[in-house]
């Protein structure tokens, strides 16, 4: 349905959980695809992975930490005399971990705000000059951006940033043609930040009572999300933070987070 070919697609946080899925996604579609994130071993192992779904084109990648600016341009640039102009880029760095506020440490918390807020910021600016006119971004979010949910005080904060980010850009690179919207992903099975907020099957299935749809997400669900968003198919829609969690940020994600916030506490397991 969605074609690619011809296009340059770059992923930033692209070589695991969600983000990796959405970079398969666009190698299956056709289209050359680059990921880059702070581990040179997951870098290599994800061009192994796109190099399968896209035999046709060589996949590129880097290895940078997006809360070091001067890293971040040299690594894009790299990217860039290699892949050429950016057509469609994800950005999709995050860190996350369950913490009291009062248990947290200011270091922890800004160790969050630097690599979604302030990274997400340095890799658009970078990116800016080097995207095709028309050009699109997809920044990937989370629903701590408008859903308060207990241990989550740092994500909350950075996601929130990272949404008014997108909506702030789209009003001033829109006339250059260049499309920005966020997606918002509820709870995905087989991710790193599921497993954490929601640890073992029972806490999962609990989860999956409180989404109106009654199931928990898939990687599938969110790369086609972002399939359609950067295609020809959304080409009016622009400065959307977009939730695809089956109506649980409607009201089932505060109370299920609240629950899952109590017992990780009783746990004694949130602390940074």
């Amino acid at each position: 349905m969605f074609d690619f070919n011809g296009k340059n697609i770059l992923v930033v946080g692209g070589t695991s959980g969600i983000n990796l899925g959405i970079a398969r996604a666009f190698a299956k579609a056709g289209g050359r695809v680059a990921v880059a994130s702070r581990s040179q071993d997951k870098v290599d192992a994800a061009l192994t992975l796109l190099s399968g779904d896209n035999p046709k084109v060589t996949p590129l990648g880097a290895s940078f930490d997006v809360r070091d600016n001067d890293a971040v341009l040299f690594g894009i640039a790299a990217l860039h005399h290699q892949l050429g102009t950016i057509d469609v880029l994800i950005s999709g760095a995050a860190g996350n971990f369950p913490a009291p506020a009062a248990g947290m440490s200011a270091n922890g918390f800004k160790s969050v705000v630097d690599i979604d807020l302030l990274g997400s910021f340095q890799v658009l600016k970078a990116c800016y000059p080097l995207l095709s006119r028309p050009g699109v971004i997809l920044q990937i979010s989370a629903p701590q951006a408008f859903v308060p949910m207990p241990m989550q005080a740092h994500v909350c904060a950075a996601k929130a940033g990272v949404d008014m980010l997108t909506r702030t850009l789209a009003m001033e690179w829109s006339h250059e043609g260049i499309r920005i919207n966020s997606i918002v992903p509820g709870p995905i099975e087989g991710t790193e930040g599921f497993d954490r907020l929601a640890p073992g099957d029972a806490l999962k299935a609990r989860v999956a009572q409180s989404v109106p749809l009654g199931r928990n997400g898939s990687i599938t669900d969110i790369a086609n999300c972002a399939l359609f968003l950067a295609s020809e198919f959304a080409s009016y829609i622009n400065g959307v933070v977009l939730p695809v969690d089956g109506g649980w940020s409607l009201g089932g994600a505060s109370m299920a987070m609240t629950e899952l916030g109590q017992l990780i506490s009783k746990s004694g397991k949130g602390s940074a």
